[in-house]
């Protein structure tokens, strides 16, 4: 099983295989601007050798890349890296390698609208569709975040833990799928600045994530749209803070 974005994060594990190296590599330096779009990118015998690899790995790599959306092959002409915006930004390393080179306040703040449109839709359906036992499992989850021992990363895991099992519990099989955006979002907020980091933090946290599950409790799809939306805003406002500590938050 692919480590998470969130563990890879966390831990800075490296790629093992040699196609997923070459991959990692090349996606950076593509993310980065070592290649800029619109550029062609070296011949295979350069790179073969600036990597290490066989040309037929390398050519497996350069088919994942295109796969993604970031590079496509020109008969005669080379592999042109393509526009950003034909890149897949839901794909999981195209998000790491976002954060490995760094990312900046719109990135963040781009996500975070994102998680708007589909997480506080996600908790109206929950609400609507989510089963006993699924509430209860969100109910453990909300009241474990709350642990006063929780250091920043495994609050930060926590917090995905509850937000993947809301999506479970909408039902909606789609909605699954926008988990990595998701954990993008709080790998963002991660880096920058934790509740732990400050008294009362973790709590107030806690409480936030709680009401969500009251409200999905309470069947109201209204209610726990808004308390979604206040949980989605609060980690938008602290990526803004950490961004521009003597200005005031977007929302």
């Amino acid at each position: 099983m692919n480590k998470s974005l969130l563990d890879t994060v966390i831990s800075r594990t490296p790629k093992r295989t040699s196609h997923a190296q070459v991959v990692d590599q090349l996606g950076k330096a593509i993310v980065s601007g070592e290649f800029p779009v619109g550029s062609i990118l070296p011949g295979d015998p350069e790179l073969a050798l600036r990597f290490r690899v066989s040309r037929t790995v390398l050519r497996e790599a350069m088919k994942t890349l295109a796969a993604k959306g970031m590079v496509v092959p020109r008969a005669r002409i080379g592999t042109r890296v393509t526009p950003r915006k034909e890149w897949n930004l839901f794909d999981a390393d195209i998000l790491t390698w976002h954060f490995a080179c760094g990312v900046d306040e719109d990135f963040l703040y781009h996500l975070s609208e994102v998680r708007l449109a589909f997480e506080t839709h996600a908790a109206a359906l929950a609400a609507r569709n989510a089963t006993d036992a699924e509430i209860a499992t969100m109910m453990r989850l909300a009241v474990a975040m709350g642990d006063a021992s929780h250091t920043a990363e495994t609050l930060a895991v926590a917090d995905l833990k509850f937000h993947l099992a809301v999506l479970e519990a909408s039902g909606n099989p789609f909605l699954r799928t926008v988990g990595g955006l998701i954990e993008a979002a709080l790998v963002g907020v991660f880096k920058l600045s934790s509740p732990t980091d400050e008294k009362g933090g973790i709590d107030e946290v806690a409480r936030n994530h709680i009401r969500i599950v009251e409200e999905i409790g309470r069947r109201d799809e209204l209610g726990a749209r808004q308390a979604m939306e206040y949980v989605i805003t609060y980690g938008r406002n602290r990526i803004q803070k950490a961004f521009n500590p003597d200005q005031s938050a977007k929302i």
